[in-house]
């Protein structure tokens, strides 16, 4: 529809013009209903009165007395004015100001509603804020200079009467004449009102302001301001906002005195009454509300139940000390004082012309171009001022509460006057041009123009917060600099100044901190984010440990580093929780110490040593917990210098921690040693875990470093800390020993090396080296330096410093050994003869080992090195049998003897000489002394090999025997004498050679190879010389290729040894055996290779064989030795590969070997068997498609054998001629494959045809040749088409019939097309006449025959038999037949449906074919078909009758239900008692509920109703709640009242609930219908089925009960439920009785909805008692009858359901029902009306659904949902006509 030109059209021809009324006084009120508060009438005046310039204002209540308390008769003033506001009430509100006088727009718009000011710079804007006094005024009056205004009302209308004064008698003041509507109205709380005055002068332009009550002036405010000052504006300030709207030009700074005189009654609270009049006063009558006096009281109980602290009770007794003051003298005055600070700012706006104009439009008035925007703020000078000023009764009776912007609630926005929004900090806002909302109680942040420009006026007020900020902090920073004395700089401020300025620095900086503002966070918001964004820089000022600095200067202290670190500013402590300083925090602006920090302090001085113990102590905690790293320790060590003063003891030194490396640690050293100048000194690390000083990047100072630095320095130090000082060296010894034990080996042998070259032991002679000194149980000399004692040093540590235990060997060597005497003295050596002497020296070396081996333990390892190494000991030499007797002149190491023993004096060898009883040597102590020096007691393998290689034959016997002997006693088995290249070992047939373990074996068959065989008499030994039976196979294999066996005999052994060998040959030997020609011919029956005399394995077989000997070389050495052939790659037989390669490598030498097709064609036969084979190699597959080895077969004629012959009807000749077939060897391509007979026939000279065996066929087809169909193009020329087609009816059933029993015989894998396709799809069709012509494809030979019967395949469409008219050949019928039948046709099968279409059934079964049986099978496949179909229609006709029995029974039930029901209806109706105490038929009308959501289902919760069950008791008390005393009427009038109208029990409503259209019926009529159907060729007369009526068939979509329903409720997921208005039940019972049915229905309506993807809010349902209507759609909507569903579906799809029915196969009845509907609904949206378009539509949506509907009904198969719960309706409003 063309709306616009419809408007058009009604502007230009519509009926006369009429002007819109106004009920003026509904208006108002709806006003005033949206513009309520408190003083809101008070704050308009106000506020006119400042647009009017106006500086003093006074308001003045006047009372009425009251007609119940006489006036007291007391010249006493308090007690007057205590009885005024206890028992008079208002009569009129006087507000005058000394403002300019009205002109005459001002009084033309007090006149007019919703036209504000149009001044830009003013506050109005609406033009409804005068309109607030009708709040409480019905005829306001107003006068103003020489004119009044007087406002009435006409009915609903208001009127106002103008006033000209005379001149003289008018007032220059304008006043507002308010008398109130109601005489009852109480006076006003005194002291809400002050502070609601002093609050509203604040930022308002007047000076004066005074309240009166009658006579009595209650309170005097009056505010003073001093010069303003300029605030300058700093560098890198943006001024400008974020959208750029505005921009703060200049900013000047005010303070502001407000001074307040009040009565004490302002104070004053009377006590509570007992009891409340219903005015609302108390017994005194003054200002008390009932409501607020029960909930104090109630609060006041609680809390004093709550707690009883002693504060409360405390403040409790100053409050009534307080009233007890105030009460002496209610007209007594007390002054109060606040100070202020206002920061005013110049703002420029700079606005589009479009914003501009919306902005108008919403306004009604334009943008300003400047404006001003001020701030209030109470500096910590000025609060302290007022606190100061403040006397006892104003600190409690506190005027100024809301002035101040500290208190609660905090800073307000105002708007000229405080509005309800906070700025969430301790600041005021003062914003004349920010649009607030009609209500003038918040800022407008709704609409879109509107919202920016507000929220642009926060954004400069951000900007002005900030600039004020930073000037508040720069007074601060100068106060503090004036302090401390040193111009500004704030660098050496003492810690008790920063303290004097604490408290005014977090008054300053909790004054700027943001919080949420109320009710609007974005407010706060706003500000706050133009506050931190408007400087460039990312840093605020705060004050700090060294005065106000900026944030990116300032730390935060997390822990106290003042005892090495003083001057970094930091944050003090009772400022850390400011919001100010957290959000500093959270924005990044403000971080704690770090290193940097430190490491900048600590690089510009030096430490003490305290500081320096200090500094230590804290890094390392620190570095152990991980918050500093290493490159963080090291670059603070890098900065810190220390000096140590002498006074500390240490003598003054400087410390730079840069060189530190280590540290003293107790565990290992003691504390008062000297310690490396890398090494922090003790004191600074006393104290500290030795995991800390680690954590700092030092290490341990270790032993072996400090001895060093011992050593090094020791001509240094001190006499007294010199190492060869005896006290000081017994320290370090006894530190060494206590930590020796510790030391890994390197560290013990660098200790032990320092100390070898030093003087450090004590010894009876003085210091000597630790070699020089003996331990004191050292007693073979005397003279020998013994140690002194050391008390806490370790032997085992003396030890191995080298402190000895036994005297050293060159004085042993010296005094033992020597030719002169050494112990004995010179007189006994002169008494020895020449003989003695020499026995003596021969004995010397058994006198040593004896003294050694008693002390062996105690020699050093040196000296035992040096003992195995001296050559001190003799040989044996004396004679046979007393060897011993005799010394040898050479010295031998002890190393280089033998012990004593008769076989090793056999071999040769050197033995010890010892004496008699050398036998027992080992037995003694002297012998375990030498095996430790090393004495040998058998040679090795390596000399006994020498032994065993020597030419000495005696020797070579001795050595072997000895080795055979002592093999496994002296562990010969551990060395591998096979790896010895000596020659030793003789060997067989060569007597005195000599060879290597490693070139003889034991197998004697491998002499044939060339390889020596080890002597028989050794084979028993031979494990022991490593000998191995076999040689290597790698050897035997070489020789075997380098050189073959020459004849079959040498080659028969060389091939069984291999056999016997198999094991050992791999994978790289069967590789060199199979390509080495290693097969001699010689001997063999071999005569395809000439010139060779050897062949590889793989070039022949072994074996015999007496297909393929002939053709492939075949070889036989024998059982055992064809083994090794088959190894090396011999086969017995060759594979279908080799046989394919071969045929295709030479088919013309296999055919002559050959010499027969028929062994030919064998061949190729073995071949087609292994197809798959062959197919898997490709590369040999490939060269059999293009080798020319297939055999193919050609025929020619005897009588004419020219194959140019062009072929004519004359092949057609009964005549048979004489041919002769060839066979031709041809590739696959020039064959081809006879599967065309005819053809064959007719062009059989000039084809070359695969033999005629299936299996050979399909090889030659696999490999490509062609059939002989694919190169006969074959085309059909029909005649025209008869038109008498009845033969062709009668053919076709001729041939269906016979086909069925030709194909009841054929193998199944044969048949192409079944008799079952050929009934589908066969068709006939007669033509006057068929040629068929056939060609050669790219020959020039064709033939054209005539045809009687041909068959067009025509794919999908099926196949046409075409047939000539009168007699035809019924061979080409067959055949034609046959070709479309059958996969592999031929002419056996031709001939065979020939005879199947010329014979009669008993020709067919006389010739054996069992007729019989066939049609009796197709008979019973027909029947049994027929037999099920029956079945099936009568299991639906009894399923049809049960359900007619079913539907009757429910019907039944229902109707005795409803009987009963109206029965006792009646009876109610009739006998209905009257209720004691009820209404009359005076009562006011009952009170209807009203709609509330969830309602319903809270009610049922509450009275117990569950789903269709509940009890009448709980019935009746809902039906009551919802607006009835009874079931069947909603009115409480009297069932006697003659007026009271009639029930829709009595008028609208029908006996009963119309019932549906029995199920059974609709089933039956839809059975009818398809029984009713028949075959187009039946002989059967068609009659039309009979019908049972269906009454909904008329009317089952109607949408006529869309305009008679009422909203009633939404079901629990949402589905929308409405119910006819004649509904004759009531809708609560209604709802009671079907919670669950509905909520079901519901459910499964969405599921349906969900298959057609409908949205969710286009379903609804309905319910009707009667009428046709299944579902309707109402412009879109769909409506679906309940009624329906709770007949035919509920009873089923509800547990427990219906017996033989599961509830997941009711649910999918019940939704294909639904979902049938709904696609006839959905239909109706494309199409109106029931036409064939729209049955076209619902059947296109239910075919394009089904299969989304058929995966909906299987879940609801396999997932059956239980009852739903949490059941909500809700109530709602009746449905709005469409």
């Amino acid at each position: 529809m063309d709306f616009a030109k419809l408007r058009a059209t009604a502007m230009k021809d519509g009926d006369d013009e009429e002007a819109v009324t106004v009920n003026t006084r509904a208006l108002i009120d709806k006003v005033l209903a949206r513009y309520s508060g408190e003083w809101t009438t008070l704050r308009e005046l106000l506020q006119n009165a400042a647009d009017a310039q106006a500086t003093k204002v006074i308001i003045k209540f006047e009372t009425l007395p009251s007609a119940a308390v006489p006036v007291p008769s007391t010249t006493n003033s308090s007690d007057a004015l205590k009885h005024v506001l206890l028992h008079h009430t208002l009569r009129r509100l006087l507000v005058t100001n000394n403002g300019q006088a009205f002109g005459v727009n001002d009084w033309n718009r007090l006149k007019r509603i919703a036209e504000g000011n149009p001044d830009e710079t003013k506050i109005g804007a609406f033009g409804v804020g005068f309109y607030s006094v009708f709040a409480d005024c019905e005829e306001p009056f107003v006068s103003s200079g020489n004119e009044a205004m007087a406002f009435y009302w006409k009915a609903n209308s208001l009127f106002t009467r103008k006033l000209q004064i005379p001149t003289g008698q008018g007032s220059p003041d304008t006043s507002f004449v308010l008398d109130y509507r109601n005489t009852s109205t109480p006076m006003p709380n005194l002291l809400s009102i002050s502070q609601f005055l002093a609050t509203s002068l604040t930022f308002v332009a007047l000076q004066h302001i005074e309240l009166w009550v009658d006579d009595w002036k209650i309170v005097t405010l009056q505010k003073k301001t001093a010069p303003s000052i300029d605030v300058p504006i700093a560098k890198g300030v943006e001024t400008k906002t974020k959208e750029g709207l505005m921009q703060v030009q200049a900013m000047a700074r005010e303070s502001v005195q407000m001074d307040a005189t009040f009565m004490n009654v302002v104070g004053w609270a009377p006590t509570m009454p007992g009891s409340i009049s219903k005015s609302g006063q108390d017994d005194s009558g003054y200002y008390i509300n009932a409501d607020m006096t029960s909930l104090r009281s109630f609060f006041s109980r609680v809390a004093n139940a709550a707690s009883g602290s002693p504060q409360k009770t405390k403040a409790v007794q100053e409050a009534k000390v307080l009233q007890d003051t105030l009460l002496e003298d209610l007209t007594a005055t007390t002054t109060s004082k606040v100070f202020l600070r206002v920061t005013t700012a110049n703002i420029k706006t700079s606005v589009g012309k479009q914003f501009a104009a919306e902005l108008e439009r919403a306004t009604k008035k334009p943008p300003p171009k400047t404006t001003k925007v001020a701030i209030l703020t109470s500096s910590y000078d000025e609060t302290t001022a007022s606190a100061d000023a403040i006397s006892v009764v104003a600190r409690h009776v506190d005027i100024f509460s809301s002035v101040l912007p500290t208190k609660k609630p905090g800073g307000r926005i105002f708007i000229g006057f405080p509005t309800h929004q906070t700025t969430g900090c301790g600041i005021h806002l003062s914003a004349p041009s920010v649009i607030p909302t009609v209500e003038r109680e918040s800022i407008d942040l709704n609409a879109r123009w509107v919202r920016t420009w507000n929220v642009e006026m926060l954004r400069v007020a951000g900007i002005m917060i900030r600039l004020a900020y930073t000037n508040e902090m720069a007074e601060l920073s100068a106060k503090v600099d004036r302090a401390g004395g040193i111009g500004g700089k704030g660098k050496n401020v003492s810690k008790e100044q920063i303290d004097r300025f604490m408290p005014e620095a977090i008054h300053t900086m909790s004054t700027f901190s943001f919080g949420e503002s109320t009710p609007s966070a974005k407010v706060s918001q706003s500000i706050e984010e133009s506050f931190w964004t408007t400087y460039m820089q990312a840093h605020i000022e705060v004050y700090s440990s060294r005065g106000v600095l900026p944030s990116a200067k300032v730390r935060l202290a997390v822990e106290d580093l003042s005892g090495f670190v003083e001057s970094i500013p930091v944050i003090p402590e009772v400022m850390i929780k400011l919001p100010t300083i957290q959000k500093l925090k959270d924005f990044g602006l403000l971080t704690e110490i770090v290193h940097q920090d430190i490491q900048q302090e600590l690089a510009a001085k030096a430490l003490t040593s305290q500081q320096l113990s200090q500094f230590i102590s804290w890094a390392a905690k620190k570095a152990h917990s991980g918050d500093l790293d290493m490159a963080a320790i090291r670059s603070l060590f890098n900065v810190i210098v220390a000096t140590v003063g002498e006074d500390e003891g240490s003598g003054g030194f400087i410390i730079t921690l840069s060189s530190v490396r280590s540290f003293l640690s107790t565990t290992n050293l003691p504390g008062d040693v000297p310690v490396p100048p890398t090494t922090i000194p003790f004191q600074f690390s006393k104290g500290i875990e030795d995991t800390g000083m680690i954590s700092l990047g030092l290490s341990r100072l270790e032993i072996v470093p400090w001895l060093r630095y011992l050593i090094e320095t020791n001509s240094t130090r001190a006499p007294d800390q010199n190492l060869t000082e005896r006290v000081f060296a017994t320290k370090i010894l006894q530190t060494l020993s206590k930590a020796f034990e510790m030391l890994d080996a390197n560290s013990r042998k660098s200790v032990i090396n320092l100390l070898h070259p030093l003087p450090i032991m004590p010894t009876k002679f003085g210091q000597k080296k630790p070699e020089e000194t003996y331990f004191p149980s050292v007693k073979l000399f005397d003279d020998l330096p013994i140690l002194i004692q050391l008390h806490g040093t370790k032997e085992r540590f003396l030890q191995a410093i080298g402190v000895r235990k036994t005297v050293d060997l060159d004085t042993i060597f010296r005094r033992l050994l020597s030719p002169t005497p050494s112990v004995n003295t010179a007189a006994q050596f002169d008494e020895k003869t020449p003989s003695e002497r020499s026995n003596e020296s021969h004995t010397r070396h058994v006198e040593l080992i004896k003294y050694l081996a008693s002390v062996k333990d105690d020699i050093p390892l040196p000296d035992i090195e040096r003992l195995k190494s001296a050559s001190i000991f003799p040989a044996e030499a004396g004679l046979r049998g007393a060897e011993w007797t005799q010394g040898s002149t050479r010295l031998y190491k002890v190393s280089e003897l033998f012990a004593p023993d008769a076989a090793i004096r056999d071999l040769k060898l050197p033995v010890i000489q010892w004496g008699e009883n050398s036998r027992n040597l080992f037995r003694t102590v002297e012998g375990h002394f030498l095996t430790l020096l090393g004495l040998r007691t058998y040679p090795t393998v390596p000399e006994l090999v020498d032994m065993m290689a020597s030419s000495d034959s005696y020797l070579r016997n001795a050595s072997m025997t000895y080795f055979f002997s002592q093999y496994h006693a002296n562990q010969y088995t551990n060395f591998n004498v096979g790896s010895t290249p000596k020659k030793f070992l003789p060997v067989d047939g060569a007597a005195g050679t000599l060879v290597a373990p490693s070139q003889c074996f034991m197998n004697s068959k491998s002499s044939f190879l060339g390889f020596n065989i080890l002597d028989k008499r050794l084979h028993a030994h031979a494990e022991k010389f490593g000998v191995l039976k076999d040689p290597p196979i790698s050897e035997c294999v070489d020789r075997l290729i380098s050189r073959p066996p020459r004849n079959k005999s040498e080659a028969t052994e060389f091939f069984e040894y291999f056999s016997s060998n198999l094991s050992q040959l791999w994978g790289s030997h069967i590789t060199k055996l199979a390509n080495a020609k290693i097969i001699p011919l010689s001997g063999q029956n071999i005569t395809g290779h000439p010139g060779e005399t050897h062949l590889a394995a793989h070039q022949c077989y072994t074996g015999k064989s007496s297909k393929y000997t002939d053709i492939f070389d075949f070889v036989d050495f024998g059982e055992v030795a064809n083994i090794f052939l088959t190894k090396c790659g011999s086969k017995s037989e060759p594979t279908v590969l080799e046989l394919a390669n071969m045929a295709c490598r030479e088919p013309a030498r296999l055919l002559g070997i050959m010499q027969s097709s028929e062994k030919y064609m064998a061949m190729l036969s073995t071949l087609a068997d292994d197809t798959t084979t062959l197919k898997r190699d490709k590369a040999t597959f490939k060269k059999m498609k293009a080798s020319k080895f297939l055999m193919g077969s050609e025929e020619i004629s005897v009588k004419n054998s020219n194959k140019n012959l062009q072929l004519g009807d004359a092949a057609d000749d009964d005549g048979e001629q004489d041919t002769i077939k060839t066979y031709h060897l041809v590739a696959p391509s020039d064959v081809v494959i006879n599967d065309d007979y005819i053809s064959y026939q007719i062009f059989k000279s000039s084809l070359i045809c695969a033999p005629t065996e299936d299996k050979l066929e399909d090889f030659y087809f696999t490999l490509g040749a062609p059939t002989l169909s694919s190169v006969v193009e074959m085309t059909t020329r029909m005649g025209t088409v008869t038109e008498k087609q009845d033969s062709a009816v009668t053919q076709r059933a001729h041939v269906l019939e016979r086909a069925k029993l030709f194909l009841h015989q054929t193998p199944p894998e044969n048949i192409k097309h079944n008799a079952r396709w050929l009934e589908n799809n066969l068709a006939v069709m007669i033509v006057s006449s068929i040629s068929l012509r056939r060609a050669l494809k790219g020959q020039s030979a064709s033939h054209v025959q005539k045809r009687s019967a041909y068959v067009e395949c025509g794919g999908k469409k099926g196949a046409i038999l075409y047939v000539t008219p009168g007699s035809h050949e019924t061979y080409q019928v067959s055949q034609a037949l046959c070709d479309l039948m059958l996969s592999r046709p031929n002419p056996s099968s031709y001939l065979t449906f020939e005879s199947f279409l010329n014979l009669n059934l008993m020709q067919l079964r006389s010739r054996g074919y069992n007729v019989d049986r066939i049609l009796r099978a197709k008979a019973a496949e027909q029947r049994i078909v027929e037999e099920e179909r029956l079945k099936q229609l009568q299991a639906e006709q009894q399923q049809i009758r049960e359900q007619e029995a079913v539907w009757r029974e429910q019907n039944r039930h229902a109707e005795e239900t409803a009987s009963v029901k109206e029965k006792i209806s009646q009876l109610r109706e009739k006998d209905l008692p009257s209720m004691p105490g009820a209404f009359g038929e005076d009562s006011p009308e009952p009170v209807r509920p009203t709609k509330s959501r969830n309602l319903f289902s809270g009610i049922t919760r509450r009275l117990g109703i569950d789903n269709r069950s509940s009890s009448g008791e709980a019935q009746q008390q809902l039906q009551n709640f919802l607006g009835g005393g009874s079931s069947h009427s909603e009115d409480v009038v009297p069932a006697s009242d003659p007026n009271r109208p009639p029930t829709y029990d009595r008028v609208t409503k029908p006996k009963r609930t119309e019932k549906v259209s029995s199920p059974a019926a609709i089933q039956q009529n839809l059975i009818n219908a398809i029984q009713s159907s028949r075959a187009h060729d039946s002989s059967q007369v068609f009659s039309q089925p009979s019908q049972t009526n269906i009454k909904e068939q008329a009317t089952y979509c109607d949408a006529t009960p869309g305009q008679n329903v009422n909203f009633l409720a939404d079901a629990s997921n949402g589905v929308r439920i409405f119910v006819s208005k004649t509904l004759g039940i009531p809708t609560a019972t209604f709802i009671a009785d079907n919670i669950s049915a509905l909520n079901t229905f519901a459910a499964l309506l969405l599921d349906i909805g969900a298959v057609y993807n409908l949205p969710a809010k286009a379903i609804h349902i309905f319910y009707d008692e009667n009428g046709g209507t299944i579902a309707f759609n109402l412009n879109g909507s769909i409506f679906a009858n309940f009624r329906f569903f709770e007949q035919l579906h509920r009873q089923k799809v509800e547990p427990p359901g219906v017996f033989g029915v599961t509830l997941g196969e009711a649910k999918v009845e019940a939704a294909a029902y639904w979902w049938t509907v709904i696609a006839h609904e959905l239909a109706h949206n494309l199409v109106k009306p029931h036409t064939a378009e729209h049955s076209f539509y619902t059947e296109m949506l239910i075919s394009n659904y089904f299969p989304k509907m058929m995966t909906k009904a299987a879940t609801f198969l396999t997932k059956t949902p239980g009852l739903l719960e949490n059941v909500n309706l809700e109530l709602g409003e009746p449905l709005p006509k469409s």
